[in-house]
């Protein structure tokens, strides 16, 4: 895992300390069912699904992004709200991966007109407030990046107190709760290489849950998965959509975007269609 994503976290104000948000009731399973009706009988988190639908999250408006002096993406217009579910397409070295890392202040954005992630203007975010964004994000690595030197909940553990968990029933109640919605539950003891590609992947969500983030980043999350696998991981990002997160996955994979329908952004010649 990349380590630098999860910077150990200075004291917060008093003020941003008491608006911490704490662990809630233990939510419904998230598990994926292949066969199941993904169109409408999944509800668990329906009052915050309907609460929030209509909040902007993302809101980029002319943003030029480059790397390594080249330019990447030009011009972009980009919004998406809570709950909803986008795909992101193009070819290897379109821009996906630039734009979604310039979503955590990974990859800075050369300029722009509006360029809002959550409230935080991610064009000039100071570098001492990036952890405050980063922590309202799940991030799902295509690569998985779970530490190899220890277990599944010490690798959960890990990121709760890297971003300012202290309570230690609270750390292992959420850590619980997040292993249950992706039915990972009796996997806490495992170290990483025993577990499957899926069952990684599956951490990997988990871990991208932990802090109740109101956008999850999903960068090619099927890549390393066989198609079965990468199904149901792709399902159960959808039923977390449903459950009121805002999702952005990018793909290769243009089967998926027919058999899990959802909006669709391309990224070509350097510009969003």
């Amino acid at each position: 895992m990349n380590d630098g994503f999860y910077e150990l976290e200075e004291e917060a104000p008093v003020a941003e300390r008491k608006s911490r948000r704490k662990p809630t009731a233990k939510s419904s399973s998230l598990i994926p069912d292949m066969h199941a009706d993904t169109s409408g009988s999944f509800k668990p988190g329906q009052e915050l699904a309907e609460a929030s639908a209509k909040e902007l999250l993302i809101d980029y408006k002319g943003v030029d992004i480059e790397r390594a002096e080249r330019q990447v993406l030009k011009g972009i217009d980009f919004q998406l709200r809570s709950g909803e579910f986008c795909y992101l397409v193009g070819k290897v070295g379109s821009g996906k991966s630039s734009l979604m890392k310039t979503m955590y202040a990974d990859v800075p954005i050369k300029s722009a007109e509006k360029s809002e992630v959550l409230g935080f203007d991610v064009a000039s975010i100071r570098r001492k407030k990036i952890p405050y964004l980063r922590r309202e994000i799940g991030i799902v690595f295509q690569d998985f990046q779970l530490l190899q030197d220890r277990s599944v909940a010490a690798n959960l553990r890990f990121v709760l107190k890297a971003t300012g968990w202290k309570n230690k029933q609270e750390i292992e109640d959420r850590i619980e709760e997040v292993l249950s919605d992706v039915g990972m539950s009796n996997k806490s003891y495992k170290m990483p290489h025993e577990l499957s590609g899926g069952e990684q992947q599956r951490i990997v969500i988990a871990r991208a849950l932990l802090n109740k983030p109101k956008l999850i980043l999903a960068d090619e999350p099927t890549g390393n998965l066989d198609p079965d696998t990468g199904y149901q991981i792709v399902s159960l990002l959808h039923r977390l959509a449903k459950d009121g997160h805002a999702i952005v996955m990018a793909t290769h994979n243009l089967q998926l975007t027919e058999d899990f329908p959802a909006r669709v952004v391309t990224c070509k010649d350097k510009n969003l269609i």
